[in-house]
């Protein structure tokens, strides 16, 4: 790993990025990638952990889960296994995942949150829902399972990215257990934490003003113009701004 021109206290020291990707997808380092391969060419290790509740380890979900505790419990097995200074950089759903999984973890400097729920403790992902599910969702209550309509996929998500792009992802959703809809988070890991919050504008899946109620309670706010997945649209941007966070 590289050396970054950081200083704390006079000394240099080591980075690296944790990204925590959102509900309804697979193989998260897929949609990293861009932003993750810009980072390795400035030396900045990454590492993207597995969500169980998405199938990730290989067991179905169902309505039982897995769910909220074991997408945290797998993302602080990769918080704790290092100690270099690290940025969590978490989208969507990662959001929730990222707000238990990193509290207390001493190695964790800055929260980066992209288009991302930013829940109190007590609140869940249906916390922040409609009466009604949003259209672009596919419901099975009886698998006990959700994902993203794939008619729908691109028009709400990846309607900035580049076709090869859009493509490629086709293939990368994936079926999510409903537990983690109604799972609370019991602690707020932003709360104590240095946080910034990434509202994407230009994003059909969660409206900018939403997002905007989100990024009041972080610590600062930067905007894109980008859609839901700026990672993948603008990576250099992503980039930029992962590198210039305070830490």
């Amino acid at each position: 790993m590289f050396l970054l021109d950081l200083v704390s206290h006079d000394e240099e020291f080591m980075m690296r990025v944790v990204f925590v990707h959102g509900a309804c997808v697979k193989d998260g380092s897929w949609w990293w990638h861009p932003a993750a391969q810009l980072l390795a060419e400035q030396g900045v290790a990454s590492d993207t952990p597995v969500l169980p509740s998405c199938g990730e380890t290989g067991e179905s979900p169902d309505g039982q889960g897995p769910g909220l505790a074991e997408d945290v419990a797998s993302v602080r097995r990769v918080l704790m296994a290092g100690d270099e200074p690290t940025v969590v950089v978490a989208h969507s759903y990662g959001g929730i995942v990222t707000a238990q999984a990193a509290v207390g973890v001493d190695s964790v400097r800055h929260l980066l949150l992209v288009s991302s729920y930013l829940p109190e403790i007590g609140q869940s992902l249906s916390s922040f829902g409609g009466e009604e599910p949003a259209p672009f969702l596919d419901i099975d209550p009886v698998g006990g399972t959700f994902s993203v309509r794939l008619e729908a996929l691109v028009d709400t998500f990846l309607h900035d990215c580049e076709p090869e792009i859009q493509k490629q992802a086709m293939d990368k959703t994936a079926r999510q257990s409903l537990s983690v809809l109604g799972q609370p988070v019991q602690s707020a890991a932003w709360q104590h934490v240095p946080t910034t919050y990434l509202v994407c504008a230009g994003d059909r899946g969660t409206p900018a003003e939403l997002q905007r109620e989100f990024a009041a309670r972080a610590a600062s706010v930067v905007e894109l113009d980008t859609g839901h997945h700026p990672f993948l649209s603008k990576p250099a941007a992503v980039r930029d701004l992962i590198l210039g966070l305070e830490r």
